[in-house]
C-alpha cells in the first residue's frame, strides 16, 4: 500500500517545499486547503511543476497528488487523516489552532491497530509542533491519543518568492533547502522522507536558522525599503545596507556559538552561504513582502528581539539588531496591518508602555532600556 501525507497549507510554500519532498520520497500527497480556487485548481490538474533557480537549476513534475477543501469537506478530511501515514502544515503559526480540530478529529478517527500517524507543523517559528500538538489536545475527543500519534517539531528552510501571477499552481523556489525533524519521538523508526535530515537535538537546528536565514532576511528587507530599494537582492547589493546584515549576521553567529558550541568555521560558511542566497537575483523578493508583519518580527522571543535579549544577558554586543530594531519602527509600507498598528502603538503609548507592548520585555532586562531608547527615537520622529 502507498504511503500517504496529509498537508494543511496548498500554498506557494506548500506546493513547492513540503509537498515537493513529499512527492519525490514517493508519499501520495493530499492537499488541504480552505481556498476555494486552489482547491478546484488542484482537483482539476495533473500535476504542477516545481522550478529551482539558484546556481543548480531544475524542473520537478509533481503529480499523484489530491486535494480537500478542509473548510467544507471535513467528512473526506477526517477520513484522509484516519489512514495517512504523516500529517504536515505550512500555514502559518497563527493558524494552527484553526486546522488543529480537523487534525484532532482525523486522529480520532483511526482504527486501533494503525500504526501512529506522524504530526509535523512546518512553520517559520520555535517548536511550531510543540504549539500545534496543544491545540490538537485540547480538541481531542477519541481514545487515547499517543497511541495514534506522534508529534515532532521541524526546522524548515526555503525561500519561496512571490510567483509570476500567469503560473498557475507551478512554483518556482530557491535551489537551496533544509528540512530537520526532530527524531526522538520516533523511537528510532523514522519515515523514509530522503529530503528530512533527521537530529537528536533540534534546538540549534532552528535557532541557527531563525537567527541567521530570518534574522538577516528581516534585516535586509527593513534596511532596503528604508534606503528605497524594491527587492531583496537590490537590496542586499547595497554595500551600505550588506553592511548592516553582515554585523546582524556577525552577532547572532557569536550567540549560536556560544550557546549551542558550533564551530566557529562551520557557522561562519553558513552565514556566507545565507548571504549568498540574497543575493539571488532569479528571486525577485520585494522588501514589503519579506518586512511584512512587523509586531509579529519584533516579539520577545523572535528573530530580532530574541537574540538581541540573549546576547544582553551574557554582555555581549547587539548593536546591528538594535539598529535593525530601529528599522522596523521605521517601515510604513501601505497595506500592513501590523505595520499600521505598531505605528499606531508608537503614537499612543509612552516609551515604557511601548516598549512593553511591541517587545514583551521586562523593566529589569539588560536589554531593555536600550530598546526602550530606540522606540523613544522613532516617537521624537513622528
Amino acid at each position: 500500500m502507498a504511503k500517504k501525507a496529509v498537508h494543511f497549507g496548498a500554498g506557494n510554500i506548500g506546493r513547492g517545499f513540503v509537498g515537493l519532498l513529499l512527492h519525490e520520497a514517493e508519499y501520495e500527497v493530499v492537499f488541504a486547503d480552505v481556498a476555494d480556487a486552489l482547491i478546484d485548481s488542484l482537483d482539476a490538474a495533473d500535476s504542477y511543476t516545481v522550478r529551482t533557480v539558484g546556481q543548480h537549476p531544475t524542473e520537478t513534475v509533481v503529480d499523484g497528488f489530491r486535494a480537500v477543501n478542509s473548510g467544507k469537506d471535513l467528512e473526506t478530511l477526517t477520513g484522509e487523516i484516519a489512514s495517512a501515514d504523516v500529517v504536515t502544515t505550512a500555514v502559518g503559526v497563527h493558524i494552527l489552532r484553526f486546522v488543529a480540530p480537523a487534525i484532532a478529529a482525523g486522529i480520532a478517527a483511526r482504527a486501533a491497530d494503525t500504526p501512529r500517524v506522524a504530526v509535523m507543523a512546518c512553520e517559520n517559528a520555535i517548536n511550531a509542533t510543540d504549539t500545534l500538538e496543544e491545540e490538537i489536545r485540547k480538541n481531542y475527543e477519541g481514545d487515547d491519543l499517543d497511541a495514534k500519534a506522534l508529534f515532532a517539531n521541524t526546522a524548515v528552510d526555503r525561500i519561496v518568492p512571490v510567483q509570476d501571477p500567469a503560473a498557475g499552481l507551478d512554483v518556482t523556489v530557491e535551489d537551496f533547502h533544509e528540512w530537520a525533524v526532530d527524531r526522538t519521538p520516533f523511537g528510532g523508526d523514522v519515515p523514509d522522507i530522503p529530503g528530512v535530515t533527521w537530529v537528536d537535538d533540534l534546538a540549534p537546528y532552528i535557532e541557527r536558522k531563525l537567527f541567521t536565514v530570518n534574522t538577516g532576511h528581516a534585516t535586509t528587507a527593513w534596511h532596503g525599503w528604508r534606503a528605497g530599494h524594491a527587492t531583496i537582492a537590490d537590496a542586499i547589493e547595497d554595500p551600505a545596507v550588506e553592511a548592516k546584515v553582515r554585523e546582524v549576521l556577525a552577532e547572532t553567529s557569536e550567540l549560536l556559538i556560544a550557546k549551542h558550541g558550533f564551530d566557529a568555521q562551520t557557522q561562519q560558511d553558513y552565514a556566507t552561504k545565507v548571504l549568498g542566497r540574497f543575493h539571488n537575483r532569479a528571486l525577485p523578493d520585494p522588501v514589503e513582502r519579506v518586512g511584512r508583519a512587523p509586531l509579529r518580527k519584533l516579539s520577545r522571543h523572535d528573530r530580532i528581539v530574541g537574540p538581541a535579549a540573549e546576547l544582553a544577558e551574557r554582555d555581549m554586543a547587539a548593536q546591528g539588531l538594535l539598529d535593525s530594531f530601529s528599522a522596523a519602527l521605521a517601515f510604513t509600507p501601505e497595506g500592513d496591518e501590523e505595520a499600521d498598528r505598531l505605528q499606531e502603538i508608537l503614537r499612543t503609548e509612552d516609551a515604557d508602555g511601548a516598549t512593553a507592548e511591541i517587545t514583551g520585555l521586562d523593566p529589569e532586562h539588560p536589554l531593555h532600556s536600550q530598546v526602550k531608547e530606540r522606540i523613544a527615537e522613532r516617537q521624537s520622529a513622528l
